[in-house]
């Protein structure tokens, strides 16, 4: 690509590091976007992953041997670093790349993406439900941090953490429900109706329906994270043996799985398979697992081998597509690149991940008991969605049954109690859901 090929960014630094609300730094040196990361950081929204089903359920033990799973919140960490660092070698600003990371999942509701589903089927009559969507939300206007005063009326309203526009714009699904750009009937979308005015202000002079570079790198580090986490957590617990990959029967289930959920379309089965033979065929391949100190230490070394791999191949492609600045490390002084660049992440990666999903996709969420679990999760979420609309604004937090007593309409006091449902925690979940629906229960 030639230097008039490239990309130009549309807005200048400063237009970038604007907030909703205007407000003074609060001590000199310090960058905005090491702000943003610190906001989310010390934030509630981030401490409840900890306690969100990532794949397995948070307290749960294997009956093979400890396997301490990942949550919501190791997960957001674990792609944080692979986000910081992936975006240094890129020349931009790893500060930036990390609020995005750290922000990712913070909209997603207790049991993981089952939760999601049930309260999207829950919502669909108050504008959906979406994990991303949710996260702008929280991002925006839920978590209590800064508040602004109407100069006309005098009101007060949350602005939420206040980031910067460029913070807020490294977020997946730049459009609201059914404007995909590609396919209308996707369910993936990254705003509701009633927050438009944060997300058309934050995506001033953005390319429809493009995300931007720090999104890219975000959306690549979540898929490198989970995809080689998920195997690491299949091991760890017992569910997965890497002796089966030999199998036909089993090769030909995980190829099929990654054909219909994670493979770009129109993939040859037989590039799949391929990536699955490169991966086994590299020395550090965990051919076994038997939990003892030197295997745990072999497959850590395969799950930061595996990390190296994906994030060198989008590095180099990267680089050898598009001028970039040189890397950097604390992010002092780098502005970021939005949209000047494409992250190139090449074909044989992607389909190498996409086999790693699919096998903890075959060995670990499809296991007959995660289904009986998922099952009694979406009765969880529908019983309490019911308790809390027939009864709000009793059983709200305190900051929910404010918002459900100041909405407009019965669809503003319904989006409140997802609200509220969103950002519980698995067992804070059961426990509402305990209080709500057992007989004699008051709230």
């Amino acid at each position: 690509m030639t230097a008039a090929e490239q990309p130009r960014p549309v807005e200048s630094a400063v237009t970038a590091v604007e907030r909703w609300d205007p407000e003074p730094d609060k001590r000199p040196g310090r960058t905005a976007y090491q702000r943003d990361r610190a906001r989310v950081l010390h934030s509630s929204a981030l401490r409840r992953l900890a306690g969100k089903t990532q794949v397995v359920t948070p307290g749960t033990r294997s009956r093979v041997w400890d396997a301490a799973p990942r949550t919501r919140l190791t997960h957001s960490l674990e792609c944080a670093q692979v986000g910081r660092d992936l975006s240094a070698a890129l020349g931009c600003d790893p500060d930036l790349v990390e609020t995005a990371c750290l922000s990712h999942d913070l909209g997603h509701p207790p049991f993981g993406h089952n939760g999601e589903q049930a309260l999207s089927e829950i919502a669909g009559d108050c504008g959906g439900f979406e994990g991303n969507a949710q996260s702008l939300r929280l991002l925006t206007r839920i978590e209590p941090k800064r508040f602004r005063t109407d100069p006309h009326t005098g009101e007060q309203s949350s602005v939420g953490l206040n980031l910067t526009r460029a913070s807020l714009d490294a977020a997946k699904y730049p459009w609201p429900r059914g404007g995909h750009p590609a396919d209308p009937a996707s369910p993936k979308f990254g705003v509701y109706e009633d927050d438009l005015p944060v997300f058309t202000w934050l995506r001033d002079q953005a390319p429809a329906g493009r995300t931007c570079f720090e999104a890219q790198i975000m959306d690549w580090s979540d898929d490198v994270a989970y995809s080689v986490h998920d195997l690491e957590d299949g091991l760890h617990a017992g569910h997965i043996d890497p002796n089966l990959l030999h199998a036909d029967p089993e090769r030909h289930d995980i190829t099929r799985l990654a054909l219909e959920r994670y493979a770009p379309a129109g993939t040859d089965p037989a590039e799949l398979t391929a990536a699955l033979d490169r991966l086994m065929d590299q020395e550090w391949w965990p051919h076994g697992y038997d939990g003892t100190a030197a295997a745990q230490a072999r497959l850590k070394d395969a799950t930061s081998q595996l990390i190296g791999r994906f994030c060198l191949a989008a590095e180099a492609a990267t680089r050898a597509a598009y001028v970039l600045g040189p890397p950097t490390g604390a992010g002092r002084g780098a502005s970021p690149v939005r949209y000047a660049a494409e992250l190139v992440v090449p074909r044989g990666a992607r389909l190498e991940c996409a086999v790693l999903k699919a096998l903890a996709d075959r060995y670990v969420m499809q296991r007959a008991e995660q289904e009986v679990l998922r099952a009694e999760q979406r009765v969880v979420i529908a019983e309490l969605a019911q308790a809390l609309l027939a009864r709000a604004p009793f059983g709200l937090d305190p900051q929910f049954r404010a918002l459900f007593e100041a909405a407009a309409d019965d669809r503003a006091r319904k989006r409140v109690v997802i609200d509220q449902i969103a950002s519980l925690t698995d067992a804070s979940a059961r426990s509402l859901h305990a209080d709500l629906t057992e007989p004699g229960s008051r709230c």
